[in-house]
């Protein structure tokens, strides 16, 4: 072989293992942008997916150890069934049925439910089920949802009608409650009982708004005790002591909800309305510069408060879809937008791989229980604010949606 043809064939061999080498890194660039989140996506869809990113599966959101009912991972996963509506892409409606098949057996049975618990929030992640069962048709979900109704046939309720939140907090209705339950409650009873209990789910809010309405800002407090015994009820009126922006951002979503549901003709279809209208005008005058609400709704800038992130995601889901349905005018639809702004520039972090994460968004709150929760401003403020909490994922997309960002 002369020397020639040799430097010939090394040059070819040179320029093929140079291939070979840019194509291996192509190829891992390629397998590398799997796990890089474009900016080039709607909000809602990065939010999904960073979701998804950190937790493979949906009940390990939270950093839970095992699969669990929840009702926080019901509204995530609620979030990723409208998500898929919107984008057809079927990752998203695997993503929540995984999680209720986790969650539920092929008997149809309910991992860790109770239903002599008589727990309110229990019913919340029963919303998922329906789209599931008419898309698979598998009895599991159908069975699953039929205890949770069965749970409101004997669910203890106040003299006055009202669905106790818990069964270890008697007497008492919480706001929180409301999305737990009617939602679900309105669905049901259209979809298997011809529209038979939209009486008493009507009975629920007018309940909430007569006992918890405070004339003097629009808003409404947390709870209401009618026994009047628990140590942060009003022993006048039986209301806890302040407003919590996640409570009223639950009964909001409840009542935009519920609506989808409730016939036109109905007769308490346009009180439900007014309820919304009334709240959201309340609501919105404590809407803060940044677009943002504080944990306590009232209190402003006093010191401790902070701006919170889930209480705002709901309150921009509600004014935005209730705009969008014909429930309230224009103006909260700008308002939503300033709010779903706020929420980008202030409290979300992205990080170097297009992963997203929500900041400020308190833990938990609730009243009395083990160790005591009293209510108070202090109580309220010293609650743990974590960053990616269940809390203020599912009303982060469902807003975005709403908006379609």
């Amino acid at each position: 072989m002369t020397k020639a043809v040799i430097i010939k064939v090394n040059f070819t061999k040179c320029i093929i293992a140079f291939l070979f080498i840019l194509n291996g890194k192509i190829t891992a660039q390629n397998l590398e942008s799997k796990n890089v989140i474009s900016n080039q996506l709607k909000w809602s869809e990065r939010m999904a997916l960073s979701i998804m990113k950190r937790a493979p599966k949906a009940w390990q959101i939270d950093n839970n150890e095992k699969p669990k009912w929840d009702y926080k991972l019901g509204l995530a996963m609620m979030s990723f069934e409208q998500l898929y509506k919107k984008t057809k892409n079927p990752i998203y409606l695997e993503y929540a049925k995984d999680y209720a098949d986790s969650a539920i057996n092929e008997k149809g049975e309910i991992l860790n439910y109770k239903l002599e618990d008589y727990n309110i929030d229990n019913i919340n992640a029963g919303k998922i089920l329906f789209d599931l069962y008419d898309s698979t048709k598998e009895q599991r979900y159908l069975i699953a949802m039929q205890t949770l109704r069965k749970q409101l046939d004997t669910h203890p309720r106040t003299n006055s009608g009202g669905f106790w939140h818990k069964k270890i907090y008697p007497y008492q209705m919480w706001l929180d409650g409301l999305y737990m339950g009617a939602p679900f409650y309105a669905r049901y009873t259209t979809v298997f009982e011809n529209g038979t209990a939209f009486d008493d789910i009507a009975k629920q809010f007018e309940e909430i708004h007569k006992h918890t309405l405070d004339p003097k800002t629009g808003l409404l407090f947390h709870a209401w005790d009618e026994s009047k015994q628990m140590g942060w009820a009003n022993k006048e009126t039986g209301t806890s002591p302040n407003f919590w922006s996640r409570s009223i951002g639950w009964y909001m979503m409840a009542l935009t909800d519920v609506l989808d549901y409730m016939p036109k003709d109905h007769p308490k279809r346009k009180e439900l309305i007014r309820y919304l209208n009334d709240i959201s005008k309340a609501v919105l005058k404590y809407q803060d510069k940044s677009g943002l609400w504080y944990q306590v709704t009232d209190a402003g800038n006093k010191k401790g408060n902070y701006l919170e992130a889930s209480g705002s995601e709901m309150f921009v889901y509600a004014f935005a879809k209730g705009y969008n349905k014909g429930y309230l005018p224009e103006n909260y639809k700008k308002a939503a937008l300033k709010g779903f702004n706020g929420i980008i520039k202030e409290l979300i972090t992205l990080d170097s791989d297009g992963e997203i994460h929500i900041t400020q968004v308190c833990a938990s709150a609730g009243l009395g229980g083990n160790p005591y929760r009293d209510g108070s401003y202090e109580y309220y403020i010293g609650e743990k604010i974590k960053v990616d909490n269940s809390h203020g994922l599912g009303p982060f997309i469902l807003a975005a949606l709403e908006l379609e960002k």
